[in-house]
């Protein structure tokens, strides 16, 4: 009993390691993944989002590692396109209710397979891209619909580290991350 299961896990690790290899580009919804997804105005009106420093520093980490990194959300925010200027982030979309339409473009525009490509999302909006990718994401406070066709679920929730644990989990498998951390403890 004890050797069926270590065999169904050594199975399954074989194949996240052959999906992990392959991506190219790591893209990623905003409000639930890249924020806790939650939408705060000020008396003023002006949009508040909070964003975390080491989902950040993974962003960084995978664009020195020679991956890219995009930004395809449903809404539209300044505060998204400056960070994601900060992070010198490769590919911004925003306002596409329908992703998509604006998923295949980008695929187009860089080249890419669908197996090339993780995506990171939190809602059902995602699913259609989710189905497609060559890695699917869904951070821990997902919808269950959107956690039940996900090859991977992360531990941390969205705006918390989920997207760190991703791209942490994609560098190691491609190994990657520690030369990466050589490179920068120096």
């Amino acid at each position: 009993m004890r050797l069926v299961k270590l065999e169904k896990v050594k199975k399954r690790m074989g194949h996240m390691k052959q999906k992990l290899s392959q991506i190219k580009l790591i893209l990623m919804d905003v409000d639930g993944v890249l924020t806790s997804g939650e939408i705060i105005y000020t008396a003023s009106g002006d949009e508040l989002k909070m964003f975390n420093v080491q989902d950040g520093m993974g962003i960084t980490l995978a664009r020195m590692a020679g991956l890219k990194t995009g930004i395809l959300t449903g809404r539209t925010s300044d505060l998204v396109h400056r960070r994601a200027e900060e992070l010198k982030v490769d590919v911004i979309s925003q306002g596409s209710f329908d992703k998509l339409p604006e998923y295949e473009k980008i695929k187009q525009e860089l080249g890419l397979t669908d197996e090339q490509i993780c995506y990171i999302g939190d809602d059902v909006l995602d699913i259609s891209i989710l189905k497609r990718v060559g890695f699917s994401v869904a951070v821990a406070n997902a919808r269950d619909e959107v956690k039940a066709i996900c090859d991977y679920v992360t531990v941390a929730e969205g705006g918390k580290g989920a997207v760190r644990e991703v791209i942490d989990k994609i560098l190691k498998w491609q190994n990657k991350l520690h030369d990466l951390i050589e490179q920068l403890s120096q």
